[in-house]
């Protein structure tokens, strides 16, 4: 009888767990089964625990049921060296497997493996390799392993594999969903969070102040030991906390580019953590930068925000500033990656999971809309939305086609379509024509009409093609192109979207702060449409910026609801006249801060803007004095600057005292007075119209 051992019983194991990869087996089975085989050597690879280990034990018993020798062996054992190889191999016998794991530890051997000891085994053997990187160029440059070479790289199970390998492992379906959304069905990582799921088969934590017993599904953010196990086999060695800081940038990222490093860490090392970044095994390379493996990013990412919070807190806004200032400092296509780069920053909120499609950014684009693309698109809307909507659609295509865009993929097929109407810009027939834009602009003049110089867009057709307005990587593109519109419009007042399903879009719009408003709902051909509202002059791109970048690391809903509280008290929208009043009574009151308290601008957006978390009314202060000193840049202004220094900055008891310190007569002082208070208003008005550049 055949004495069974331990490590029998371990691959019985291993074997009966397995699941998926059978286009990997059937790839080696083609070379079991043909003399000669179709290729000489298989090269797999992936990141750390991907699944090399387990695929090539599966290898080697499809091996030896098909009668063929086998040698397995892990190149962490051997003597790196020819010499070491040769003794593990020995001679391997005609129609032999070898199947040679860890491959990135024998990189000195891989010219002599190539060029000397493969060539010389039998024709009909067949060897596979896996490590974690992929063959040199050297391979792939060769024309005869070009033949004789089948490459692989090793992805996650799918969700059908990774949900049966769960099954199989008893895993409840009620916690299936969380650990697939974590671990993307990374093999090793299911493993781990399997095992420590185990450990409380039931779910049970104990979470409440006072020891209380509390079911709850599997959290894989509450098993940091598991986090550093994968951590751990992800990142085996790290040179310097400089280089651990360029990975935490890399994981907590869309993309990574030598410039992001560079703004984020600061320094003058960012050239050589991007080349170490490079060089990692789970570290991928696209055309727009560097990303990491997906689990890589989860796991890195999970455990600093474990670890260090308030460290993580400053990642994240030192990387967000970065990508602010390249979002205004871009345009075009570089522009849209930035804003996907932004959009990325929403994937850890509660909130926002459901309504992206995170693996898809940055697949689509943006360019504008073409004559050509004009038929397919008003086809595309009458096929959703029917023949009223595309009529209205052609219209405003003739009325303002700069504000329509195409949608292409990779390949440039269009893919869906966009269209950002200005409201402030339509006449009377236009609002006659549609209804969207006539209950819009009736809810702005009730709630807020727009002043002089300001603009209110309307989003007003969103459509993907394969999917019109449900989570698609268009939608993910009009969440770009309407975030361009609302952080690059020095002057807007409003901003209105509509969707066929407003129900089903609340919880996202009430992340992004815009507020329903079914006033400015309408119908169209039978079909009802909700609209939600952002005031920006209420709640400035500033503010809205500083509160999204909270909303944004809202993992829990405790967190969410915390983060939901705005940061300030709503904002006034001044009309001309009463902010003309406002600033004459602010002159008046210059010097008497307590008076100055109850003024109407300290609640408008040029002053909370100016004072951010500091004091409103000596932000006043320093905006009129910065108005008044605009007057002594011109000559011809000198004597307007000295009425009002004199009357209001560091005034005279009397006005006919500030006449006679003047030495003018007190009917020019006066004219002085007045020409220099409307300069100084029209300057300040013109800051309040224009936000924190008045340049702009």
């Amino acid at each position: 009888m055949t004495e069974v051992r331990v490590g029998d019983r371990l691959r019985q194991v291993r074997l009966r767990r397995f699941v998926g990869r059978e286009a990997e087996l059937s790839l080696l089975r083609s070379a079991l089964d043909a003399d000669p085989p179709p290729f000489s050597v298989l090269y797999l690879y992936g990141p750390g625990g991907i699944g090399k280990t387990a695929l090539l034990d599966r290898y080697a018993a499809l091996a030896a049921d098909a009668g063929r020798p086998v040698v397995h062996l892990d190149a962490r054992r051997l003597d790196p060296s020819p010499r070491g190889l040769d003794m593990a191999v020995q001679n391997l016998p005609a129609r032999g497997v070898l199947l040679l794991d860890t491959y990135e530890t024998l990189a000195g051997l891989d010219d002599w493996l190539r060029e000397s000891y493969l060539p010389s085994l039998p024709a009909d053997v067949v060897v596979v390799i896996a490590g974690r990187s992929p063959p040199s160029v050297h391979w792939l440059a060769d024309p005869g392993w070009q033949d004789l070479l089948r490459v692989v790289p090793l992805r996650n199970l799918s969700p059908p594999e990774s949900r049966e390998y769960l099954r199989q492992r008893g895993v409840p379906e009620a916690s299936q969903e969380e650990i697939l959304a974590f671990t993307h069905g990374h093999p090793l990582a299911l493993v781990l969070f399997t095992d420590a799921l185990r450990s409380d088969p039931t779910g049970v934590r104990t979470d409440q102040p006072d020891g209380a017993r509390v079911s709850a599904p599997f959290d894989p953010r509450q098993e940091p030991d598991v986090v550093r196990a994968l951590l751990t086999r992800f990142v085996t060695q790290v040179p310097s906390q400089r280089h651990r800081a360029a990975l935490e940038v890399c994981a907590h990222t869309r993309v990574t580019t030598e410039e992001l490093l560079a703004e984020a860490l600061g320094g003058d090392d960012a050239p050589a953590l991007f080349e170490w970044l490079r060089s990692l095994s789970f570290v991928e390379q696209g055309p727009d930068g560097l990303f990491p493996h997906d689990l890589a990013r989860e796991v890195l990412d999970a455990d600093l925000r474990w670890r260090n919070p308030e460290g993580y807190q400053r990642l994240h806004d030192a990387v967000r500033a970065a990508i602010v200032r390249r979002v205004h400092g871009s345009e075009g296509v570089a522009q849209q990656q930035a804003l996907f780069d932004l959009l990325f920053l929403h994937r850890g909120s509660l909130l926002m999971r459901p309504y992206q499609d995170w693996q898809a950014l940055g697949r689509v684009y943006a360019e504008p809309a073409a004559e050509r693309d004009l038929p397919t698109i008003l086809s595309i809307i009458d096929h959703y939305e029917g023949a009223d909507s595309a009529r209205i659609a052609e219209h405003w295509y003739r009325r303002q086609p700069e504000g329509f865009s195409a949608f292409r993929d990779v390949q440039g097929q269009l893919v869906g379509c966009h269209a950002t109407v200005l409201l402030d810009q339509a006449s009377p027939a236009d609002l006659a024509v549609d209804p969207a834009a006539r209950a819009a602009v009736e809810f702005a003049r009730r709630y807020g009409p727009a002043r002089p110089g300001e603009q209110i867009t309307h989003h007003r057709f969103n459509i993907s093609f394969a999917t019109y307005q449900t989570v698609s990587p268009a939608t993910n593109m009009f969440a770009v192109a309407a975030s361009w519109h609302w952080l690059t419009r020095q002057r807007l007042a409003w901003s209105f979207v509509p969707v066929a399903d407003p129900d089903y879009w609340q919880e996202m719009f009430r992340h992004l702060n815009f507020r329903r408003a079914p006033e400015a709902d309408f119908e169209v051909g039978g079909r009802r449409y909700g609209v939600f509202a952002h005031d920006w002059r209420t709640e400035p791109v500033t503010a809205w910026l500083a509160l999204m970048s909270r909303r944004e690391l809202a993992s829990d809903r405790h967190a969410a609801q915390v983060a939901a509280q705005p940061l300030l008290a709503p904002l006034i929208v001044l009309s001309e006249p009463e902010f003309d009043g406002a600033v004459r009574q602010a002159l008046r009151d210059y010097t008497r801060p307590e008076a100055l308290a109850d003024n109407a601008l300290l609640r408008s957006r040029l002053v909370v803007e100016r004072a951010g978390a500091g004091q409103p009314v000596e932000a006043l202060r320093a905006l009129l004095r910065e108005a008044a000193e605009t007057l002594r840049a011109n000559p011809r202004d000198e004597r307007f600057y000295r009425a009002v220094h004199r009357t209001y900055l560091e005034p005279a008891p009397t006005q006919e005292a500030a006449a006679e310190r003047l030495g003018l007569p007190f009917s020019t002082y006066r004219a002085h007075l007045g020409g220099g208070i409307a300069r100084v208003v029209a300057w300040l008005w013109r800051r309040e119209l224009a936000g924190p550049d008045p340049a702009a």
